[in-house]
């Protein structure tokens, strides 16, 4: 019989992914927002934390009415204490990404209290048949809760 050592499970930082898809990112849609500043200042805070935040880039989350789109995902320790993502609307300008990043350092959900400001910000997570990759590929719901 083969027996293998199990390892630690490695503790996750407070993660912040950042759309940069369809509109999240676009010069066209925000023409007055630096982006690109936005994912250096991001990146520059996650490499000082020290190891305490990372910085994740994806296509398009879904809420495209609501760009830019980030979404702050707990620690391991938040999630452990029954936080869960929370989704950040409208960081257009650097209060908004000053605040996301005060709350990161601070151990983001499930941790610390997010700024009064960005509650404000908060928007529902999209369900996958709302996404705007699922409206164009017309997606028809084929998981739980399908009609038969």
């Amino acid at each position: 019989m083969t027996s293998y050592a199990i390892s630690p499970l490695r503790a996750r930082p407070c993660t912040l992914v950042v759309c940069r898809g369809c509109c999240c990112g676009s010069a066209a849609k925000h023409p007055g927002t630096d982006h690109e500043g936005q994912l250096i200042r991001l990146r520059e805070a996650a490499a000082a934390s020290g190891g305490r935040i990372e910085i994740r880039t994806s296509e398009c989350l879904g809420p495209c009415g609501q760009a830019n789109v980030i979404v702050v995902q707990p620690s391991t320790e938040g999630r452990r204490r029954g936080a869960r993502a929370t989704w950040i609307g409208w960081a257009l300008d650097d209060d908004a990404l000053g605040e996301v990043v005060a709350w990161a350092e601070a151990g983001g959900p499930g941790l610390a209290e997010p700024p009064a400001a960005l509650t404000l910000q908060t928007i529902p997570a999209p369900t996958p048949a709302k996404t705007e990759t699922g409206a164009k590929a017309g997606a028809k719901g084929k998981g739980r809760g399908r009609r038969r």
